[in-house]
């Protein structure tokens, strides 16, 4: 049952469930940027400014969200959920925020296979693609001041992290782990490392799946079930990190589409707000109309879901012990270094010339000096911009 309005005073939660859901329902229609901006829109909105979550909260669901396979802006929202109002609130809460993209998608690929492509779709991302910069830049910017303040460890942590995200162009879940270690054997270590007598302590257990090839079989929902769900239950990090899965099943192993057409799904969950691995909405449309969508977006989310509501009550429990309260903090500062260092290698693909150089600065600049400009409104003004442009920059 959902809290009534006056229930609030009496349960101590300053938000009842409906308004979560509503928030997230917003978010999922309006957040654009990918999951880095996205991760940071949640921190400044419902830790800073509406305080429903503490920054406690935050810190612990996005530490799980880094060290569970998944996409990262997804599993936090579900974590969020979960926090107040349990499974029910992690269920709503992440139907909310993947729901509005999904219907994006759809109704894009039903579109698409009308018109046979979308022409507009490279000047569109040619300013939008560029401006997302500006605005993960900045969301950047505000989770490092916020997580990591003065401590000189964590900044070797965050800086350590964010360099190898830069150079390998990948998140590697060791190095979180390993973070979370240094922290916890340095600010908090356990007792059997200062006396001979050994004492119990909590280790959060993590499993990984194995999967097989899919059965021999014509029927092409089974295969895009099992396809998506290994995407789901193998792929760590932001939404991103799951496109190179993707094309190697979708285009080389299936051949559900083209590579041209991939190209163009990927651009899709790049200007449409909410998590980017929502591109898996578009390709389930192209390979097998809108049940192919719902059962790839389905079986994607599936297991970020079970990997967020399994664990959180460990989280809850066990996160303000001394032990694994520093575990999380090194967690999150290097999951903080791995955001900061995907924003360069985001800015390469992106930031081409001095146009699209410009579209980032002035995104960035806008949200420093401007409180009252939206990101939504900055991504539009750049789709237009990209449309008036781009055709003098490459015809």
């Amino acid at each position: 049952m959902i809290p009534r309005k006056e229930d609030r005073v009496q349960s101590g939660r300053p938000y009842t469930l409906k308004e979560l859901v509503f928030y997230f329902l917003r978010l999922g229609y309006l957040g654009f940027g990918g999951p880095i901006a996205l991760v940071g829109y949640m921190n400044r909105d419902l830790v800073e400014r509406r305080r429903w979550i503490t920054e406690d909260d935050y810190k612990e669901g996005l530490a799980l969200a880094q060290l569970a396979p998944g996409p990262l802006a997804a599993q936090l929202g579900i974590y969020i959920g979960y926090v107040d109002y349990k499974i029910l609130g992690a269920t709503l809460a992440g139907i909310a925020f993947v729901l509005p993209s999904f219907v994006m998608v759809v109704l894009l690929g039903w579109a698409y296979k009308i018109y046979g492509g979308l022409s507009w779709m490279q000047a569109v991302f040619y300013g939008v693609g560029a401006s997302v910069i500006g605005i993960i830049a900045h969301s950047a910017y505000k989770l490092t001041r916020k997580t990591i303040g003065a401590d000189k460890l964590l900044w070797a942590i965050y800086l350590a992290t964010a360099i190898v995200t830069v150079v390998t162009e990948t998140e590697y879940i060791l190095s979180f782990l390993l973070a979370g270690i240094v922290y916890w054997l340095t600010k908090a270590p356990p007792r059997f490392l200062k006396s001979p007598r050994l004492s119990s302590f909590f280790i959060m257990p993590f499993s990984s799946f194995l999967w097989g090839d899919p059965p021999a079989t014509n029927e092409t929902f089974l295969k895009i079930a099992l396809f998506f769900t290994k995407a789901g239950a193998m792929v760590f990090g932001s939404g991103l990190a799951i496109v190179p899965f993707l094309y190697g099943g979708v285009v080389k192993e299936y051949g559900w589409m083209e590579a041209r057409q991939f190209v163009d799904a990927v651009a899709v969950a790049m200007i449409t707000p909410g998590p980017v691995v929502i591109t898996v909405g578009f390709i389930g449309f192209l390979a097998a109309g809108f049940s192919g969508a719902t059962v790839a977006a389905l079986a994607t989310f599936l297991p970020c879901y079970l990997f967020t509501i399994i664990p959180a009550p460990y989280f809850k429990k066990y996160g303000r012990r001394p032990g694994l309260n520093a575990f999380v903090t090194g967690v999150t500062s290097a999951a903080t270094g791995a955001i900061a260092g995907a924003v360069v290698v985001l800015a390469r693909r992106s930031i081409i010339d001095w146009p699209t150089a410009l579209f980032a600065a002035a995104s960035l600049l806008v949200l420093f000096k401007s409180k009252k400009i939206s990101e939504p409104l900055i991504i539009l003004i750049a789709a237009v911009l990209g449309l008036l442009v781009y055709p003098h920059m490459f015809h």
